[in-house]
């Protein structure tokens, strides 16, 4: 009885242990033919440590190979929540809150996931690197990255941008060429010990693409130029705006543009809109007496005209249909040169009553308003210009004088270019070339002509007559200490809510060129609401003169240092 009881205990003992034997053989058949896959993954998600590689961003330069954009590397914080005890949690967000500046909350919810990687803190200061390596704590990382960085601040602010934490371009030549400049992620596994604690060996490794490198025509000296008498002028005139473009009217090269207000490229954050806007390219104005260049130019064009003909400019008071239209000095007879000196805008109106509305609206257009130019730049407006059927039959009596137009200081650089340089209305341009990192040209750009406007001979003869602008006209403010110089003065009222021209409200501006017998800059000043004083040749003149006596003394130095340094080379510089 006995033997048979443990014969049977033996036997259940058998059947068991053979049972959980095949149980065992069975689920590792399982695992290795049908679940293999699904471990293998998660064993290797805990000693693989997955990390994207940025590319080094392209760097942008002025003309003369001068970086305007740096990479400087930092730490970014990482945390891998799941191997962190959660009763260390408390303690770490409590010194890392300090540290980051940040709040708790933020990085409660954070830690709180369940993930192996979160971000914490991007691209951190040293100083907050160094505290919180300090602190020793495990579960906590960092990765090296790249942040966006601007040595000159303010200089250029509009028209290079900048790019944000991802390095990718947010405004200005940041974002207009960021799949240039941005470059191709790579990406690297990294091993992990049993303590998932990152191991300085790569499993797999996709290097990054770095991105190219930008060639500006913009030239750093210049543009210091020229914002530094700008700024002074919009402080001194109390304006609520104001813009500058320098050009080099030969071939469209941009060798300087700036707005006021504007902002540190490098505190960008909470700039509003206003100081990052473009005003150059995308503010709309009417341009006032500086658009009578269309008008005088159409007339000598379509030889209607010679520069001695007289005009009676009826006192200062002349009736266009229903509306009185007035001069801001009183005149009697003036010849068409005068008239332009003088900017009448009687005489002015009566030339362009001879030429007829259609053939002053092919001029305008002829010169580029109306139009964008195709500046290489985000944000270019096309302006406004009324077609003849839409004239009312006042508007022969305020077009012709810069009214009931709206163009931008762009093309009014444009336009006074097609003067300075022959007849040629040239397309604007900022990016001269795009590089590898090796130096290897990808693009070069051309200087590239849109439409021949006028002939040699008006260009000429119109030159010769915005040269008596300056230097026996309303643009004697304009005039340069050993250059001469051609431009014409402007001062447009603006239009109030209700369609009225404002009475204490004006946009000064000064176009022109230097020197006048070989021009190698044109210049375009605009300030919106100057006060108290407010004349084109008062507020916009004076600026004219400073940047072009500065620019011109540079560029010849410029000119002659190349011309000893490389004695054969043959070509324009900038």
């Amino acid at each position: 009885m006995y033997i048979s009881n443990y014969r049977r205990k033996a036997e259940a003992v058998f059947i068991f242990f053979l049972s959980f034997l095949v149980l065992c053989i069975g689920r590792l058949l399982y695992i290795q033919f049908f679940n293999s896959s699904y471990l293998a993954d998660i064993a290797k998600r805990q000693h693989n440590f997955f990390v994207e590689l940025e590319p080094l961003r392209g760097v942008i330069y002025d003309s003369d190979l001068k970086p305007q954009t740096l990479n400087l590397p930092v730490d970014s914080l990482y945390a891998s929540p799941a191997s962190i005890k959660d009763n260390d949690k408390e303690f770490i967000i409590r010194r890392l809150s300090s540290i980051l500046d940040v709040s708790q909350e933020y990085l409660r919810d954070r830690l709180n996931r369940k993930k192996s990687f979160v971000w914490l803190a991007r691209k951190i200061t040293p100083e907050q690197s160094s505290a919180i390596k300090k602190l020793n704590i495990k579960g906590l990382g960092f990765l090296r990255e790249s942040k966006r960085s601007y040595p000159n601040s303010y200089l250029a602010s509009q028209i290079i941008g900048f790019a944000g934490i991802d390095n990718t371009g947010l405004e200005g030549i940041e974002l207009y060429l960021d799949r240039y400049l941005k470059g191709e992620q790579g990406w690297a596994v990294f091993l992990r010990d049993a303590r998932q604690k990152k191991l300085d060996i790569w499993g797999e490794v996709v290097l990054p693409k770095d991105g190219y490198d930008i060639v500006l025509t913009i030239d750093q000296v210049v543009q210091y130029i020229a914002e530094r008498e700008l700024d002074k002028a919009f402080k001194k005139f109390h304006a609520k705006g104001a813009s500058i473009v320098v050009m080099d009217p030969h071939t469209g090269r941009i060798l300087a543009m700036a707005s006021r207000p504007t902002y540190d490229l490098n505190e960008h954050g909470n700039v509003n809109k206003d100081a990052k806007r473009n005003r150059v390219i995308c503010d709309l104005f009417e341009p006032g007496s500086v658009f009578k260049i269309v008008t005088a130019s159409a007339a000598l064009e379509e030889k209607k005209v010679s520069e001695e003909d007289k005009y009676f400019c009826e006192n200062g008071s002349y009736l266009v249909a229903n509306h009185v239209l007035h001069d801001h000095t009183a005149h009697g007879w003036l010849t068409f040169r005068e008239v332009i000196e003088e900017s009448s805008n009687i005489g002015t109106v009566k030339i362009a009553q001879q030429l007829g509305p259609n053939t002053v609206y092919k001029y305008v257009k002829l010169f580029g308003f109306g139009a964008k130019l195709g500046i290489d730049l985000p944000g270019e407006i096309s302006g406004m210009i009324k077609e003849p059927r839409a004239w009312s039959k006042t508007s022969i009596g305020a077009i012709p004088i810069g009214q009931e137009v709206g163009v931008t200081a762009l093309q009014l650089a444009g336009a006074m270019s097609v003067i300075a340089n022959g007849g040629q209305l040239m397309k604007p341009y900022v990016i001269d070339e795009i590089r590898d990192k090796k130096g290897g040209v990808i693009m070069k750009a051309q200087p590239k002509l849109i439409r021949r406007v006028l002939s040699l001979d008006t260009s000429l003869r119109m030159t010769k007559m915005l040269t008596g602008v300056v230097e026996e006209g309303t643009g004697k403010m304009a005039q340069i200490p050993g250059f001469t110089s051609a431009g014409k003065t402007g001062t447009a009222q603006k239009l109030e809510p209700n369609g009225a021209y404002s009475h204490n409200k004006f946009v000064g501006s000064f176009v022109g060129f230097a020197p006048s017998e070989d021009p190698l800059i044109t210049i375009v000043v605009s300030l919106d609401e100057p006060h108290p004083s407010y004349y084109g040749g008062v507020v916009a003149a004076p600026v004219f003169k400073n940047v072009a006596e500065d620019v011109l003394r540079y560029l010849k130095t410029k000119q002659a240092l190349t011309a000893d340094l490389y004695p054969n080379a043959n070509r324009r510089d900038n």
